[in-house]
């Protein structure tokens, strides 16, 4: 089944964009909205080494994925057996917190730390970045044989997402559409800090593909860097055109995670 939404891809300009996590008013990135047709994964989940990504069913124990305090090393060690059993891996890394966003119809939306949609095609690191961040976590990473960063999206909102995530096919993304940007991270009370990013320009060879409807019971896995395979995943959040105007607001928790081979 396909549809069609407004994906957001970046202009590219004479200047290195920037993009903050909490203060969009300091944003350069300049948007590029196309009309593109999107398929509906459902009837095939997607290929983790090839396409870059595969939805999988998944319950969690936890019961409050904003408040989950105490629960939170639960919810990580839940996420790195799964990606253990999905990736082939040696061993797992959670290298971050678990990120919740909301819709901007949610009266949540921004009161969390990098709490907003990603508006924009992007790539979470550039492989420069990739190996800085497993040099940093890695005492031996000199001597891994490949290493690969995931994403783990589960959206608990229930059905449907007005705002929903959208990943394009690893295998339709040439180098020349991948553009730098410095990812900053305004943390209130705390010194910004930043990395180097990719945000993606228009091609028309991309292939989008979304998970209509999903429920807490799944969990969308998906590539940033793969030392090996090399094929990472631009993603979106996009305004679902077949969600009714009263939809109720999505509300969604990404973990990311460093997936090793020694």
């Amino acid at each position: 089944m396909q549809t069609t939404a407004t994906i957001n891809y970046a202009a590219r300009t004479d200047f290195r964009p920037r993009y903050f996590a909490n203060d969009h008013s300091g944003d350069t990135v300049v948007i590029d909205p196309v009309q593109m047709p999107l398929t509906d994964g459902r009837a095939s989940p997607g290929n983790l080494d090839t396409q870059g990504f595969t939805l999988v069913r998944h319950v969690s124990a936890i019961t409050d994925f904003v408040a989950m305090g105490e629960a939170a090393p639960r919810y990580a060690e839940e996420i790195r057996a799964l990606l253990l059993e999905h990736s082939g891996a040696d061993d797992v890394l959670i290298t971050a917190p678990g990120i919740v966003r909301f819709s901007e119809r949610s009266p949540e939306a921004g009161t969390l730390d990098n709490s907003m949609p990603a508006r924009f095609a992007h790539i979470d690191i550039t492989p420069q970045t990739a190996a800085g961040f497993v040099a940093g976590s890695v005492p031996d990473a000199s001597s891994l044989r490949r290493y690969a960063h995931f994403n783990v999206w589960r959206c608990f909102s229930g059905a449907p997402q007005d705002v929903a995530l959208a990943v394009c096919d690893a295998q339709s993304v040439a180098p020349a559409d991948l553009i730098e940007a410095d990812a900053i991270f305004d943390q209130p009370g705390r010194p910004d800090w930043s990395f180097v990013a990719h945000i993606v320009a228009h091609n028309p060879a991309h292939r989008w593909h979304w998970f209509a409807d999903m429920n807490r019971d799944e969990a969308l896995i998906f590539k940033t860097s793969d030392s090996a395979l090399g094929n990472t995943v631009p993603h979106v959040a996009f305004d679902n055109p077949n969600a009714p105007a009263d939809c109720h607001p999505r509300a969604s928790i990404e973990m990311r995670a460093l997936a090793i081979w020694r």
